[in-house]
């Protein structure tokens, strides 16, 4: 095939403004700075403004965020849009206090969301569990379940590989479902065999905030799934069921050392150098009121959250809705992985 054949095949990208040739990594002409994108702009931002609830709008606009080049006033003028949308999907917007009043206040509403969102969630394992069905229609999610039940089938059994695998799953459905939320693409949980699961993210989480609460929405959910284990193991008196809720209660609690990319090591890049120290705080506390199962993973978590107050903070004024969740996971997994066992 000749070169103009070639040229006739994969027609140059041109502006249609200028007609300069662009590169297909372009946003804007680089002679006139015509949006490339300008007609797709335009829909999404119809379709934004018409959207049903914020996370719909909020879809559009962080797909209308990526079209347009880095720094220009649009792409900043989006961004406020976006950020008031994920406010307003986080909960009411609380205004500012440096008083000590306004300070509890703000815990004690944090607190107040923290406890809704949890008794949701147990509602929601208990009488909704067809909705946690949708991620095991995606055949990758489906698949890389069973080749992971297989080997903690060799290792376990069946029945406490079955009970694990869906610890696991419920965890990683609370960061789709809190993605969702946010109106963050993303794929749905893929395991990897012998190291839990993951979730692959389609966009990027633009403020440590947003990272935050979809780091945490694992641990919290994942509390739900132990405490409706437990509940199940009192209600049919078998001690499977309180090994499972001890053991998803031991890896969501690791999961909270601030280390990698492990949802505690999200959850501090929103606190500042204060709000660090009082979670490991709350870490000290949780090893001397726990059981001697559970020591070595708060000694860890201990240790690298000392190692993280040295580090400049992302977020120098802090979250205080991240502190109070990630002080109330630690506590709440520690004591359940502490908890004796009551059935025969």
């Amino acid at each position: 095939m000749q070169d103009s054949d070639l040229n006739a095949a994969h027609p140059p990208n041109l502006c249609r403004n200028c007609g300069t040739e662009l590169a297909a990594a372009l946003l804007a002409c680089p002679a006139c700075h015509t949006l490339v994108h300008a007609e797709r702009l335009k829909e999404l931002a119809a379709a934004a403004e018409q959207a049903a609830t914020p996370t719909e709008s909020l879809v559009l606009w962080r797909e209308a965020h990526e079209l347009l080049p880095d720094g220009s006033r649009q792409q900043q003028a989006i961004a406020v849009k976006i950020d008031e949308l994920v406010r307003l999907a986080d909960g009411p917007k609380k205004e500012k206090s440096k008083s000590p009043a306004g300070k509890v206040a703000a815990g004690a509403g944090a607190f107040v969301v923290f406890l809704a969102k949890f008794k949701f969630i147990i509602i929601f394992l208990l009488t909704k569990l067809k909705l946690l069905v949708l991620g095991l229609t995606k055949m990758g999610t489906l698949l890389s379940m069973l080749v992971s039940f297989s080997l903690y089938w060799s290792i376990w059994g069946w029945k406490f590989a079955a009970g694990f695998i869906l610890s696991i799953y419920v965890h990683e459905m609370g960061h789709v479902a809190m993605l969702n939320r946010l109106g963050i693409k993303a794929s749905a949980p893929m395991f990897i065999p012998g190291l839990g699961a993951m979730v692959r993210l389609k966009q990027h989480l633009p403020t440590a905030r947003e990272d935050a609460r979809v780091g945490l929405a694992g641990p919290i959910w994942g509390l739900g799934a132990a405490v409706v284990s437990w509940l199940l193991g009192i209600g049919f008196n078998l001690p499977l069921f309180f090994a499972i809720a001890k053991v998803g209660a031991w890896i969501n609690l690791f999961n909270l050392a601030p280390v990698w990319q492990l949802d505690g090591s999200r959850a501090f890049r929103a606190l500042n150098r204060g709000q660090r120290g009082m979670a490991m705080g709350s870490v000290a506390a949780a090893f001397l009121l726990s059981a001697a199962d559970v020591h070595g993973v708060l000694v860890i978590i201990f240790l690298l959250g000392l190692y993280r107050l040295f580090e400049k903070p992302t977020e120098p004024t802090g979250d205080t809705r991240t502190l109070i969740e990630y002080v109330i996971l630690v506590a709440a997994h520690s004591a359940l992985a502490s908890l004796p066992d009551v059935g025969r």
